[in-house]
């Protein structure tokens, strides 16, 4: 037991270096949680920096030129009101130029356009790159080869043929391009013998009333394609569906309506019809007689 206390006993010179020990430990403890050693000199390599910077910065206007609305070639004749609002022209400036439209008057140079519409020189200079003209007012030589419209309407004889007409020579009319000229030849063949008649024209996607009646003035179906017509007070839904623009929904409603009216009296009563449609009967009637 003596032995065993003897190892806890210590001079006053231990008991200080102990105490001293003790000490240096909540010192070294103290430091070590409360006190930051790191250093705010960090190396920097400036030229690094500076290329990482340019990027960052080549980027950003990628991005922000991105964003930016785009704008296509246009024709200015065709500015609406939101058009010309995006374009940046003041509602005094859109009004012009859709009055002089109105007027059946067209816009064929950048300068007509400022005259017209009474723009700054500076958006002028912004918008004008992207105008885009037909060709015949680009190239003033293939002017000549379009048709020269007059309030004299041409005769049966003088007319060509609607049903052999070429590209180009649906190309001279006013308003018909390559696009549209080739269009209406692939409608034309689509039915063995081509056109019935120059309402079918109706048809054909792109064309507006007014082109349609400048190729009206100048070609006619003189070559009709033969058709057995369906005779509309006997005819089932199975013939029905035959015609264009008329399907079973619509072939039921006829029958129905046929029945109710004891037949048909004239091609009219079909715009009766529940869900017929009506600016499409001139059409259907090429394929319908009444008995």
């Amino acid at each position: 037991m003596n032995k065993l206390k003897s190892h806890f006993k210590f001079s006053r010179k231990q008991r200080s270096g102990i105490f001293l020990l003790l000490l240096l430990i909540v010192i070294f403890q103290y430091l070590y949680f409360f006190v930051d050693f790191s250093s705010d000199d960090v190396p920097i390599n400036q030229v690094e920096l500076e290329q990482f910077q340019n990027e960052v910065d080549s980027l950003r206007l990628v991005e922000i030129e991105n964003r930016k609305p785009k704008m296509y070639p246009f024709n200015p004749n065709y500015i609406t009101d939101y058009k010309g609002y995006i374009l940046g022209m003041t509602n005094e400036e859109i009004d012009r130029l859709l009055q002089f439209r109105k007027q059946d008057k067209w816009i064929n140079s950048a300068r007509q356009f400022q005259n017209v519409t009474k723009i700054s020189d500076s958006l002028l200079a912004v918008i004008s790159p992207y105008f885009k003209f037909p060709d015949w007012v680009t190239n003033p030589k293939l002017k000549r080869s379009f048709v020269n419209y007059s309030n004299v309407k041409k005769t049966y004889k003088q007319k060509l043929d609607l049903n052999t007409a070429t590209i180009q020579q649906l190309r001279k009319i006013n308003g018909i391009g390559e696009k549209l000229s080739q269009r209406i030849i692939d409608f034309r063949n689509k039915f063995i013998g081509g056109f019935i008649d120059n309402v079918q024209l109706q048809d054909v996607y792109g064309l507006s009333p007014e082109v349609i009646e400048r190729i009206n003035n100048e070609f006619t179906v003189k070559t009709p394609r033969h058709i057995v017509k369906t005779k509309l007070n006997l005819a089932t839904i199975e013939e029905l569906v035959t015609i264009q623009h008329v399907d079973y929904e619509l072939a039921y409603e006829i029958i129905e309506q046929r029945t109710l009216r004891e037949g048909y009296k004239s091609f009219d009563e079909l715009t009766k019809v529940k869900g017929f449609p009506i600016d499409k009967i001139e059409i259907i009637k090429l394929y319908l007689t009444l008995n």
